[in-house]
């Protein structure tokens, strides 16, 4: 995303006049969601000045600061663990954008013995591979793949065993896949990785 992320972390960036950030948690809370942790990392300090505490967006926003390099997926979300608590968390990645209703995963919730639900997407030209199979409601390694979107329920347990640092997320999603305790939805809707600028003048567009 450079130069565009050289002065500015990229969930700030501007998308059809409104931080990437802010759709997000717009939406969020109008699921209903109260409280919301962001984790920090390149240029981490611009996004607590911009959105303080959240209450201007009907939120309580904390902050989980992984310094810089940062922590991949899987090393933040364990760093930020204290915060979320024991019970199962919605996550959604600071580089998508989405018109996915959020109410739809905090209705759903979590059924007892997962570990993830998982909202995957067709795959985008950038990422033709896919990375999970999704079959009768349940995600593994079969074919054919479809993306993983950067939006779950998950719950803390799927960490145990983790130490601090930095490590990715996915290793952890197919030991749980191999347990038969995730799950997935497809998602048609409107979806993109803003990971380039052409990506992020397309979506503002």
């Amino acid at each position: 995303m450079r130069p565009l992320t050289d002065q500015h972390p990229k969930p700030l960036l501007p998308v059809a006049g409104k931080p990437l950030i802010e759709w997000h948690l717009e939406k969020l809370a109008a699921a209903g969601l109260r409280e919301v942790v962001i984790n920090l990392g390149w240029l981490g300090a611009q996004i607590p000045a911009a959105l303080g505490d959240g209450s201007r967006l009907g939120l309580r926003l904390r902050y989980s600061d992984e310094g810089w390099p940062a922590l991949e997926t899987g090393g933040g979300i364990f760093r930020a663990l204290p915060l979320l608590g024991e019970a199962p968390f919605l996550l959604v990645n600071g580089d998508v954008w989405t018109d996915y209703d959020f109410a739809a995963l905090r209705a759903r919730g979590l059924v007892a013995g997962e570990l993830a639900h998982l909202l995957l997407v067709p795959n985008p030209p950038q990422h033709p591979g896919g990375d999970f199979s999704l079959r009768d409601g349940r995600v593994g390694e079969g074919e054919p793949r479809l993306t993983y979107s950067g939006i779950a329920l998950l719950h803390p347990q799927l960490f145990a065993g983790c130490a601090d640092g930095a490590f990715p997320l996915a290793p952890l999603l197919r030991r749980a896949m191999a347990q038969g305790r995730v799950s997935g939805a497809l998602h048609t809707g409107q979806w993109a990785d803003i990971g380039t600028p052409e990506r992020l003048a397309a979506i503002s567009a």
